[in-house]
């Protein structure tokens, strides 16, 4: 990321030459601080119950015997909750892929994965304390519990689980999984309340009808200016921090964003990666049945900018973007398949016509002039291209030829992005 520098100037009114201004160009830094995320998956603690074989009897006790899973009795805990008069109800588990299928990283699992991940979900929803696994590999478990985490961001009294082998004979014959809660189920329930009715209270000015796009940007805003981003928040690694206390890291951010993308019936994923050499994570979406990708936490303008010299404002830079754009500063470290996004129908800069392909000074300054006769705030545009947006760069802030578009302008803060060839100017 470029970082704007600080230049004072006196400024000519090319429209009134009789006329000059103080004119103060206040570059804002870039800075994309890492977000602290935490290892999600826990600690794979092994309890190798080893036995030797002269010691194992017909008649012994539990030892390499399964703890069967159970079916819910009821489903209390997969109650509806209501947006905007419709409902959306939480999947309902079947043994084949039934309702399991409309979770993106499920699909994408191999067919010898895909029965422990509906038997880990299962588990955890129940709010079980023991299931027997389908497998005894290590490996397909740890794989299926990262596509559970990743399908699932609303299991915020999980911290991980242990397995448990056993063995007879030196031949290993089963496995176990045990999740980690971080509370009894009725201490779940209690917060789950809380936590509808905090999701209900931001999805009051969207409805289940609304486009597709219109819901993604709308979940997109609410949460940049709902929920500020700390990495001193309790519970930061789960939705409890981003709907209770309204203040997360972004791990927070992109399990919140799932949530309320569900719920309005748009598809969803966590994806885990770096960004900026620091752990990180990021939504995959699809919009009118194609992929994009969010990232919800670089829409909020002080996690960019922690000066606070400017209120927080909705940077849309990162608002249904391509494999190709995220790529350049993100980096992938998930354990199943993503899809190659290069839709850009739903590009926030796109559906708002403030993408140039060619230089237009006029159509830019006209953006500007709106902004600023609307009583300021942050106007984004995007190039296609490198020297477009240097072009920009050099025209409106260098040469300060915003002042012909913004009568009586004394300053402005700017971002560049060179990444993606987008300038925001905070009028």
């Amino acid at each position: 990321m470029s970082v704007s520098g600080k230049t004072e100037d006196i400024v000519e009114n090319r429209k009134n030459r009789k006329r000059t201004a103080l004119f103060f160009v206040l570059g804002c830094i870039w800075m994309l601080q890492g977000c602290a995320l935490k290892e999600q998956f826990g600690d794979l603690l092994t309890e190798a119950l080893k036995q030797d074989e002269t010691k194992l009897k017909q008649d012994e006790e539990d030892t390499g015997e399964f703890v069967q899973p159970q079916k819910p009795e009821d489903t209390e805990q997969a109650k509806p909750v209501t947006i905007s008069g419709e409902t959306e109800a939480a999947p309902q588990l079947e043994a084949e892929d039934g309702e399991y299928a409309a979770y993106y990283a499920y699909r994408t699992l191999d067919d010898k994965i895909k029965p422990v991940y509906q038997t880990v979900l299962r588990t955890i929803l129940e709010h079980g304390e023991k299931a027997e696994l389908p497998t005894t590999d290590v490996d397909v478990l740890e794989e299926a519990y990262k596509a559970v985490c990743a399908d699932n961001g609303g299991l915020f009294w999980m911290s991980g689980y242990v397995y448990t082998q056993y063995t007879r004979g030196g031949e290993l014959i089963g496995m176990d999984f045990t999740p980690k809660y971080t509370m009894d189920y009725e201490e779940r329930e209690r917060i789950q309340q809380q936590i509808d009715a905090s999701a209900q209270e931001l999805l009051a000015g969207i409805s289940i009808t609304d486009s597709d796009y219109e819901k993604a940007k709308y979940v997109f805003e609410i949460l940049v200016q709902n929920v500020d981003y700390d990495a001193s928040s309790e519970n930061n690694q789960n939705i409890i921090s981003t709907f209770l206390n309204r203040a997360t890291v972004c791990q927070g951010y992109a399990c919140g964003t799932q949530y309320l993308l569900r719920l309005l019936g748009i598809e969803s994923a966590i994806v885990n990666g770096n960004a900026n050499g620091e752990s990180h994570a990021w939504n995959l979406v699809k919009l009118d049945g194609e992929y994009y990708y969010m990232d919800t936490t670089w829409g909020n303008s002080r996690y960019l900018d922690s000066s606070e010299e400017m209120e927080k404002y909705v940077n849309y830079n990162y608002l249904a973007v391509t494999s190709e754009e995220i790529s350049r500063t993100h980096r992938f470290e998930n354990s199943f398949l993503l899809p190659e996004c290069n839709s850009v129908q739903n590009s926030y800069f796109i559906r708002e016509n403030r993408y140039f392909e060619q230089w237009d000074p006029q159509a830019v300054g006209a953006l500007l002039t709106d902004t600023w006769s609307s009583g300021g705030g942050s106007m984004a545009v995007k190039f296609a291209n490198g020297e477009l947006f240097r072009q920009a760069l050099e025209y409106f802030i260098m040469e300060q030829h915003i002042a012909e578009y913004c009568e009586n302008i004394s300053s402005v803060y700017y971002l560049e992005d060179a990444q993606l060839y987008v300038l925001t100017f905070h009028l």
